[in-house]
């Protein structure tokens, strides 16, 4: 039972992507080799990240069997912060499985990965989702979502049917262009391929508009996801529960199908999810702030563009700094990831990696919280800052 005190701030910020070193079963995933932060900080001939550095970023390789370091950010003898390193228990390497495992959840059944095709899709599931649309489709394979567009956006023009591909996450994918589809429509679609992906036990439908013209094609901020529901509660709905607010930044609600979310502010880039989130830190917003900063994985690591990936780790330096500057003494501030995404790595997926952690209480001296068996120590954590009885998995670090 949560006391009555009154009622904290919590951040919990994860940077989409950002592995800090191979797992030791990255192998079995095809990523031995993959470290998203400390191949970025090579490709981009070191790193400046003046706030992490001295809350004891780059102390945390040092924690991996055969972590390296990150050039440009050195281990301090003095961090201003707790850090550690995470590993991902949960068969997978998608942003479902690990904000799912940060939320408490351990997945032992991994989400279904259509084949790379082509065709990727069932053609009972196709049937039935151009039957309930009334449009048809094109693409039915595994390809990168800027690559597909400018091999098939004149068609999907000319037609108007459906853009449908995969990866090598558990993802449906639709994407047409939003002057000859109109996002609700869109929207709506997905919805319809949520409830048919259901059955196959697929994380998530995305919608992927894009614009403009041939040879120049680009996708818009107007991207959905559209995520299966969770199969048990998670920290969210717990605080939820018990009346404490969760209020989601950039993507989060969609990746909980809305649930446990008392407020969504849905944003479309690492520039707007930290604006938002300091202007709740400046309103002295309570309860969690949970909030995802997409950019690193969206339009870096998938489009293996290293030089982009450092710099938006070094504008999220920044933002943190300006964060901690204007929190109160009990507040809580966590940073992670949810997988890697290796921009320097062979091909376009994501990478089976630790993820860092750093752990900050304003004024408190840090310490190191070793290699953690779990991201779920994270929903832990939070269950014991705001004293609300323990979750099924993990250990506090606190």
């Amino acid at each position: 039972m949560r006391s009555n005190r009154p009622i904290p701030a919590a951040y919990l910020i994860v940077l989409d992507s950002v592995g800090i070193g191979a797992a030791p079963d990255a192998i079995e995933y095809g990523d031995a080799g993959a470290s998203s932060l400390a191949h970025t900080a090579a490709a981009a001939g070191g790193l400046k990240l003046p706030t992490l550095e001295a809350m004891g970023l780059g102390n945390i390789p040092g924690l991996i069997p055969g972590g390296g370091s990150i050039l440009g950010v050195p281990p301090v003898d003095r961090p201003t912060a707790s850090f550690g390193a995470m590993r991902e228990v949960s068969r997978g390497k998608d942003t479902t499985t690990g904000h799912w495992e940060i939320a408490g959840l351990r997945i032992d059944q991994p989400f279904h990965v259509f084949p790379p095709g082509p065709p990727s899709f069932p053609s009972e599931l196709l049937r039935e989702f151009e039957h309930r649309t009334g449009r048809s489709t094109i693409g039915d394979k595994a390809a990168s979502g800027t690559a597909i567009i400018e091999e098939l956006g004149t068609e999907q023009e000319r037609t108007g049917a459906w853009i449908v591909y995969t990866s090598a996450d558990s993802v449906f994918q639709i994407a047409a262009h939003e002057e000859v589809i109109p996002l609700q429509e869109l929207y709506r679609a997905c919805e319809i391929a949520r409830e048919l992906c259901d059955a196959y036990q697929v994380a998530r439908v995305i919608a992927r508009p894009f614009v403009g013209l041939p040879g120049a094609y680009r996708r818009t901020g107007n991207r959905r996801d559209f995520s299966l529901a969770p199969f048990a509660p998670t920290i969210l709905d717990r605080l939820v529960e018990v009346g404490i607010p969760v209020t989601g930044v950039g993507k989060i609600a969609d990746i909980f199908a809305h649930r446990g979310v008392t407020r969504d502010l849905h944003t479309t880039n690492n520039m707007e999810t930290q604006a938002a989130i300091l202007d709740l830190a400046r309103a002295g917003t309570d309860g969690l702030i949970f909030a995802n900063l997409i950019d690193f994985d969206m339009l870096y690591g998938h489009r293996r563009d290293a030089a982009g990936y450092a710099r938006a780790i070094e504008a999220a330096d920044r933002f943190v700094g300006e964060l901690i500057e204007v929190l109160t003494s009990d507040s809580l501030v966590i940073v992670t990831a949810d997988h890697g995404n290796d921009p320097t790595f062979r091909g376009t997926d994501h990478t089976r990696e630790y993820v860092p952690l750093i752990v900050c209480r304003p004024g408190r001296p840090g310490a190191s919280l070793g290699t953690r068996e779990g991201f779920y120590d994270v929903a832990q954590s939070l269950a014991a800052f705001f004293a609300i009885g323990p979750m099924p998995f993990g250990r506090t670090f606190l």
